[in-house]
């Protein structure tokens, strides 16, 4: 039940991310949903390959170059997936930025942890 709930609140985190970046487009709830659970699987699967693979560029930025990993991650899955659209790679960085926050937000509103 907790998982479907997070999930819901991923899809919404992602509607809100297509509101307030502007190279970033979903085209409704359903496709908001499918993409919620590519990203996730994505996130899930290859990026710890890609951190991994990336360490050292990641070292010498101080962890920065995450940023970039989850930029390109969400710029590919919008390439991906018809109804979630992602235009640049820059969109790409700040929408992950601005989706990893208002999930975050959404989470520790709605979902206690005991």
């Amino acid at each position: 039940m907790k998982l479907l709930l997070v999930w819901l609140l991923n899809a919404l985190a992602l509607l809100a991310v297509a509101y307030f970046v502007p190279n970033i487009h979903v085209a409704g709830f359903t496709a908001a949903l499918v993409a919620a659970l590519v990203i996730g699987l994505v996130n899930m699967l290859i990026r710890p390959i890609l951190v991994i693979l990336t360490l050292p560029i990641t070292i010498l930025t101080l962890g920065l170059f995450i940023l970039v990993i989850n930029g390109v991650l969400f710029y590919t899955v919008g390439h991906w997936l018809q109804g979630f659209e992602v235009r640049t790679l820059m969109a790409g960085i700040i929408g992950a930025i601005v989706y990893s926050v208002f999930s975050w937000l959404l989470t520790a509103i709605f979902i206690e942890d005991k």
